[in-house]
């Protein structure tokens, strides 16, 4: 295996950055594919069969997390892939993690946090 290949959602550039910079650290970590909503990351989950990991922010303009969370539910090809949330509106955790998202991580991310969550996953 060549390593992960996660695709990071977030609307705010400097956040899929910094994420991007933290998982580039990460030996395990091979590619690192960045959406800025939601609509843009399930047409990337529905273009390329290999993402491994998403790294989905809940609040977005255009299609928030939750409901990027429902069509990945609700798609087959997409619903075994895992979703670690990434909010800063805790109040979110639940409604995620019922909407099928596999972890949560409150922002802002620290590196120790991601890393250990997605070698969890990883290992599923």
């Amino acid at each position: 295996m060549s390593g992960l290949k996660v695709l990071v959602v977030d609307d705010d550039m400097i956040n899929r950055k910094l994420m991007a910079a933290m998982l580039k650290k990460n030996p395990i970590i091979g590619d690192i594919v960045e959406a800025s909503d939601g609509q843009e990351a399930i047409t990337l989950l529905r273009d390329l069969d290999d993402i491994d990991l998403v790294l989905l922010d809940i609040i977005m303009p255009i299609m928030d997390g939750i409901a990027v969370l429902q069509i990945m539910n609700a798609d087959p090809k997409m619903q075994n892939i895992p979703v670690i949330v990434l909010t800063t509106d805790e109040t979110k955790k639940t409604e995620a993690l019922n909407s099928g998202a596999n972890d949560f991580i409150a922002k802002p991310v620290r590196e120790n946090d991601i890393m250990g969550k997605i070698e969890r996953l990883s290992t599923l």
